[in-house]
C-alpha cells in the first residue's frame, strides 16, 4: 500500500502572507492540526501547526527566560521565538523545514518519517506542489480497514475447513482428518497418505464442491 492510498487529496493551504489570524481560525473550524503553506506558484515553502501557535503573546504563553539563560541564548534563537509569539503573517511564524514525501512513496516510508522525524503528518508533494496530506490519524484509519477486511476472510476460511471436515466425517473411505486439511484465502491444502487414485480424486472433488473455494491444491503423496 502507498501513501497515495491513504492520503487527504483535498488539502486547505494557506499563503505566507496570510494573516496568523486567519490561519488559527481555519485550524480551529475545520479541526485540523496543520496547514501547508504554498507559494502563488502552488510551491511547497512551509507548514504552520499548533506546534508554531504554542508560545503566543495573545494568551501569555511566550517563552520567558532569566536574564542569565536569555544572555547566553543566540540571538537569531531570541529573534525566532519573538516571530513565533507576535507574528501577523504565516510566513513569520510558520515552520520553512518541511519534512514531505513523493506521492508513491510506501506508507512504510511514511511512518519511518513520522518516528524519525517526530512529525504528526507529511505533505505529499509532486514536482514541489502539494498534491495531499498523510496524518498519523490517516495511517490508523489504513489499519483499521486492514484489520476490518482480515476477519472476514479468517472468519470464511474457518467455515470451508468446518464444513469439509464435517463432509470428511461422513465418509467410510478414507480416514482424512483435520491434521491433513489447511485453509487459506479459499485455497485447501490436501496432504497426507492416500492408499489409492480413487481416493485422491474423490478427496479433491469433495473440497472442491465447498462454497467459497477458490482453489485445492493436492499435496497426497500415494502408498499403493
Amino acid at each position: 500500500m502507498q501513501e497515495s492510498d491513504v492520503m487527504v487529496r483535498d488539502v486547505v493551504t494557506v499563503h505566507p502572507d496570510t494573516d496568523v489570524a486567519d490561519a488559527i481560525k481555519l485550524l480551529a473550524e475545520l479541526d485540523i492540526s496543520a496547514l501547508p503553506v504554498v507559494a502563488a506558484e502552488g510551491r511547497l515553502v512551509g507548514i504552520i501547526s499548533e506546534a508554531d501557535l504554542l508560545h503566543r503573546a495573545e494568551i501569555g504563553t511566550e517563552k520567558r527566560r532569566s536574564w542569565l539563560i536569555e544572555s547566553l541564548t543566540a540571538a537569531s534563537a531570541l529573534a525566532d521565538e519573538f516571530a513565533k509569539s507576535h507574528g501577523r503573517k504565516v510566513g513569520e511564524i510558520m515552520t520553512e523545514d518541511v519534512v514531505s514525501a513523493a506521492e508513491d512513496a510506501p506508507l512504510a516510508e511514511i511512518a519511518a518519517l513520522f518516528e524519525r522525524k517526530r512529525i504528526k503528518r507529511v505533505p505529499i508533494v509532486r514536482d514541489g506542489k502539494v498534491v495531499g496530506i498523510v496524518s498519523r490519524s490517516n495511517l490508523i484509519q489504513a489499519l483499521a480497514s486492514a484489520v476490518g477486511a482480515a476477519a472476514p476472510h479468517e472468519a470464511s476460511d474457518r467455515r470451508i475447513r468446518e464444513e469439509l471436515l464435517s463432509h470428511l466425517e461422513q465418509q467410510d473411505w478414507t480416514d482424512f482428518g483435520s491434521r491433513n486439511v489447511t485453509v487459506s484465502g479459499g485455497v485447501v491444502r490436501l496432504w497426507g497418505l492416500i492408499t489409492t487414485e480413487a481416493e485422491r480424486k474423490a478427496l479433491t472433488a469433495l473440497a472442491e464442491e465447498v462454497p467459497g473455494v477458490t482453489q485445492v491444491i493436492d499435496e497426497m503423496f500415494a502408498i499403493y
